[in-house]
Formats: C-alpha cells, sequence, structure tokens
C-alpha cells in the first residue's frame, strides 16, 4: 500500500476543510447541484473521448496510486543476479527449477525464452515489445485522470455561469443575490478543487509508477540478456547497477548479498 497517496489526500482535505471551516460555516460550502454538475459533466466528457471499456476500468486504475507493490530495484538486481549465478554454475537449464520462486511474469517470461534458447535479438524484442504495450496500457489510464482534471475546472466555469444566468433573471428579491452569487461561485471552487486536490495529483502518480515499472522491466531485459549471453554474474551486478541512481549503486545491503553469492560460487 502506497501511504503518500492517502496521507497526501487526507493532509490536502484537512487543510481544506480547515479553511472552510475558519471563512464560515460549512453549510455555505456544500450545494449538490453544483457537486453534480462538475463531477457529472467531468465524467461525461471525459466518457466522450475514450472506448466506453476504458473508462469503466477507471476505478480499477485509480486502486493502482494506492494498492500497488513496486519491487525496490536493488532487490531487483539482487535477484537477477542470484538467477545469473545459477546459470552460470548449473547451465541455463538449471533456472527452470527456479521459476516458481519468481513472482514477476515479466521476468518469467525472460527466462522461459531463456531456457527454451530463442536468440538474444529475439528475447529483447519479445520483451520490449511487451513493455511497450504495458507502457501504453498505462498511458491511456493515467490520460483519463489527466483528462478529467482538465474538464472539471471548466464545467466549474459553466456551473458559475448557469447560476448567474439563473440570478440575473430573478433580480426582484436584491437580499437574495449575495446567496446566489455565493452559489454560483461554488461550481468554480469544486472544480478547480477536485482538479487539483485529486484528479491531477492521481495522474501525476500514476506517471510515477509508470516510470517506476518501466526501470524494472528494463532491468529485467538487461538481466536476462546477460543471462543468456553467460556472463560472470559480478558482470551482470555491475551491468544492472547503471540503472540505478549513484545513491542505490551500492548500498550495504546488496554488498552483502552480491559478497555471499559470490563466496558460495567459490
Amino acid at each position: 500500500m502506497d501511504l503518500s497517496t492517502i496521507i497526501g489526500l487526507v493532509i490536502g482535505a484537512i487543510c481544506i476543510g480547515v479553511a472552510l471551516a475558519l471563512g464560515g460555516t460549512m453549510q455555505a460550502y456544500v450545494d449538490p447541484v453544483s457537486m453534480l454538475i462538475v463531477l457529472g459533466g467531468a465524467a461525461a466528457a471525459t466518457m466522450t473521448s475514450v472506448p466506453l471499456a476504458r473508462f469503466f476500468s477507471l476505478h480499477r486504475i485509480s486502486l493502482k496510486t494506492v494498492f500497488h507493490r513496486q519491487v525496490p530495484a536493488t532487490e531487483q538486481v539482487a535477484t537477477l543476479v542470484d538467477l545469473a549465478e545459477t546459470a552460470r554454475r548449473d547451465g541455463i537449464l538449471a533456472l527452470e527449477s527456479r521459476l516458481e520462486e519468481v513472482q514477476d511474469p515479466f521476468l518469467i517470461t525472460g527466462i522461459h525464452l531463456a531456457i527454451d534458447g530463442s536468440d538474444a535479438e529475439v528475447i529483447e524484442h519479445t520483451l520490449r515489445s511487451e513493455l511497450d504495450t504495458l507502457i501504453e496500457r498505462h498511458e491511456a489510464g493515467r490520460s483519463m485522470f489527466e483528462q478529467m482534471g482538465k474538464y472539471a475546472p471548466a464545467f466549474g466555469m459553466i456551473g458559475t455561469l448557469i447560476g448567474l444566468v439563473a440570478m440575473l433573471s430573478n433580480m426582484e428579491d436584491p437580499s437574495a443575490i449575495g446567496a446566489g452569487m455565493a452559489a454560483a461561485l461554488l461550481t468554480t471552487l469544486y472544480g478547480a478543487l477536485l482538479a487539483n486536490l485529486l484528479f491531477l495529483p492521481l495522474a501525476d502518480k500514476l506517471e510515477a509508477r509508470t516510470c517506476e515499472e518501466s526501470l524494472a522491466k528494463n532491468l529485467i531485459i538487461e538481466g536476462v540478456l546477460a543471462i543468456q549471453s553467460g556472463e560472470n554474474p559480478r558482470m551482470v551486478e555491475s551491468r544492472l547497477r547503471t540503472w540505478l541512481p549513484p545513491l542505490h549503486r551500492s548500498t550495504p545491503d546488496m554488498a552483502d548479498a552480491m559478497n555471499y553469492q559470490f563466496r558460495e560460487a567459490a
């Protein structure tokens, strides 16, 4: 579970709620009609712009911002080096007995290709095609939240204009003008809040998820190609570490794990 998404949304909601409470009664900021215009309009516009099946997958996509565990890159490197050590010591066919320990379907696909004796070009083409498809699928989901973040403020303004027209068409009671103006402006408030506190942050989080997963898959591609070519585990580890940020290229935990594996191999 990604706590940063939940904590960020909660802190944002609390800050806005405290500001609204200090600025007046909370009841003054509640208008179901305004919320209906913003949410309904943004959802309808997004539905119009994408295939229906993709739109109805929005709830599953949103769960990836919270219920998602990405294997750390350092752990991914350690796993690949361990597999490389097995292939180097016992032969690449010995990896078949290790597949039960592997959880990532992408890595399983790559290992199967290597075990089957596929050429490096075939392995790389197959895995990169699968990675490109995965990125396109993630981008399609992320773009829906970005679209809703774009449409929500626009429908907030539309709701404000509707409210102003209704208010100006009924000017017999001047004392009601202030309340009518406040209600009209609420749709703009709702649109700005939903876009900047919910939709656009979730779109950015999904983009970060895509970057993390792309890095993990590229590590797997490089690792599988190194294993297929029969590289020394030390060279595999050195090759994969170049994909990591400088801060994580030589962590104590990884160094201990690598030294242990190399001692066992010796």
